[in-house]
């Protein structure tokens, strides 16, 4: 008598099988994943020395941008045209504390003296353009001074603000020596 194997080897997944393990990954991910957003850039909080790469940086910036800071520099607003609003600086702020310094026609340190927004006296306000440059300016808070060139360059940290002024007239000098800068 024949014996007829009637037992056939399975030796994979059929395909209703492979679709059901792929929705059953698929909905795993997307329960998993459904509140992260890949590729997402989260914004340094500003300090001294990134202020103008944070915000050159950031999708705010397109064009001409204002930051201005009250309450004693814990408040900031951003101000994306000469003609939109100001509206609140969502992300993080260590600035506590600044006191912005210009430097006058005799070479002194003055401390800047800004009006009020929002019936707040305004610590620092600094405007970026297009072309990559901003107000120039001395920061100093207690960690040391801050010089903000308005050019290309980032911020340069000192350990007083009488260096920080040197290096301004330093780098005035220089900038205005280099012909091909204009």
């Amino acid at each position: 008598m024949l014996h007829i194997k009637n037992s056939t080897r399975r030796k994979g997944f059929t395909l209703i099988e492979l679709l059901i393990v792929i929705l059953i990954v698929g909905m795993v991910y997307m329960l998993g994943f459904s509140d992260i957003e890949m590729g997402e850039k989260h914004t340094q909080a500003l300090t001294p020395l990134n202020l103008k790469s944070v915000i050159t940086t950031s999708e705010s910036f397109q064009g001409q941008v204002s930051l201005l800071c009250t309450n004693k520099c814990t408040k900031c607003y951003l101000r994306r045209s000469i003609a939109s609003p100001y509206a609140d600086y969502e992300s993080g702020i260590n600035l506590t504390g600044i006191k912005a310094y210009t430097i006058d026609n005799n070479d002194a340190l003055v401390p800047i003296e800004y009006e009020r927004y929002k019936d707040q006296k305004i610590c620092l306000k600094i405007d970026f353009y297009p072309n990559g440059s901003s107000t120039q300016i001395i920061l100093e808070d207690t960690q040391g001074s801050y010089f903000l060139p308005s050019y290309f360059d980032d911020a340069t940290g000192f350990d007083s603000i009488e260096d920080a002024k040197e290096h301004w007239l330093t780098y005035a000098e220089l900038v205005s020596n280099n012909g091909a800068f204009y």
